[in-house]
């Protein structure tokens, strides 16, 4: 049994995760940040789901870049092969689940 207070929870760097569960090869992590992280393609699909704060996830559909303001409760899922990236407006702490191992 856990109980995790997201609201909480920082890191010392961007990005930096507590580990919640691994549950047959999908993870699920509470990440802190207040920096963009990369273009990147899961190896995988991925859900991520914004606990607190404000960020604008980018993302190209056709070659397009698109962006959504995802609030806290938001969720976005990123399907197999959707390029993205996550750009905080400030301290961000969101739940991560994907395949372990993914970028």
């Amino acid at each position: 049994m856990k109980v995790i207070r997201s609201k909480e929870f920082t890191a010392g760097r961007a990005w930096g995760a507590l580990d919640i569960a691994n549950m047959d090869g999908t993870t699920v992590r509470l990440h802190w940040t207040d920096q963009p992280y990369k273009w990147h393609v899961n190896d995988g699909e991925e859900v991520f789901a914004v606990l607190d704060g404000v960020v604008d996830m980018h993302y190209r559909e056709a070659g397009v870049e698109r962006v959504v303001a995802l609030y806290t409760g938001d969720v976005f899922f990123a399907g197999v092969g959707c390029e993205h990236v996550a750009h905080p407006r400030g301290a961000a702490r969101i739940l991560v689940v994907e395949r372990e191992g993914s970028v």
